[in-house]
């Protein structure tokens, strides 16, 4: 649980003076045309929308271009296809995860568990904000090396953090030696990535959605502490 290099972009173009005076519409001059980082955020609100009302494969170029209200050519002039709009977004979901994982270890924490719970929560709820995003990314995985490749970059950087924090929770003498600490950083966030899939996708086999924060929690503090960490740092 890391937070990735870069930054999400912000869509929020530099409004001039002229521009100003066209959206208030002084002398019946024409409104500000929409800038290229507007048309591009369109196409990406647009793509999200639809994801959640139909599968990744019943969605066309032609329908992101109308719904974002622009020409066909003018799609091919910020993305090269359909695929690339879900790597942008799926680009953006996993910074926010990372960004708000970031937020809640840093933030305030009566100990361990809190720390952890906070970090389960942010993916949790970063991902549920944007489950058509996610599910439709989990599927493309293994169709798409490059949506492959992402997602592979992203859960490197959350192994990498987690097991440095179990390496010094273990330094600390907080938990005790065990397997090395990489593969259980695999392991634990293999099985949350897997466990949010299925609960995200209402599989038969899942746990529900208000529960599912609390089990995973359990689970890593288990493997971790060897049972349950105290609740305040001692």
């Amino acid at each position: 649980m890391t937070l990735r290099p870069g930054s999400l972009r912000l869509y929020c173009p530099l409004v001039t003076a002229k521009q100003a005076l066209r959206r208030a519409g002084i002398r019946g001059r024409r409104a500000a045309r929409p800038s290229g980082d507007d048309r591009e955020s369109a196409i990406l609100e647009t793509f999200e929308r639809l994801l959640a009302e139909r599968p990744f494969a019943a969605i066309s170029v032609d329908d992101l271009a109308r719904g974002a209200g622009i020409s066909r050519p003018t799609f091919y002039f910020y993305f090269s296809s359909k695929d690339a709009v879900l790597l942008s977004l799926l680009d953006r979901v996993i910074a926010q995860a990372d960004a708000a994982s970031a937020a809640a270890f840093t933030g305030p924490a009566t100990g361990r568990r809190d720390a952890w719970r906070q970090g389960i929560t942010a993916y949790y709820e970063t991902f549920r904000a944007h489950r058509a995003v996610t599910l439709a990314a989990a599927e493309a995985v293994a169709a798409s090396p490059d949506v492959r490749d992402l997602w592979a970059r992203g859960f490197e950087g959350w192994v990498q953090t987690c097991t440095a924090t179990i390496e010094a929770e273990r330094r600390r003498g907080a938990a005790p030696p065990g397997v090395p600490a990489r593969e259980l950083a695999i392991v634990l966030n293999a099985m949350n990535e897997r466990t949010l899939y299925g609960t995200f996708r209402g599989a038969r086999a899942a746990v529900a959605e208000e529960d599912v924060v609390d089990v995973l929690l359990e689970v890593w503090i288990a493997a971790i502490y060897g049972g349950s960490a105290p609740r305040r740092e001692t």
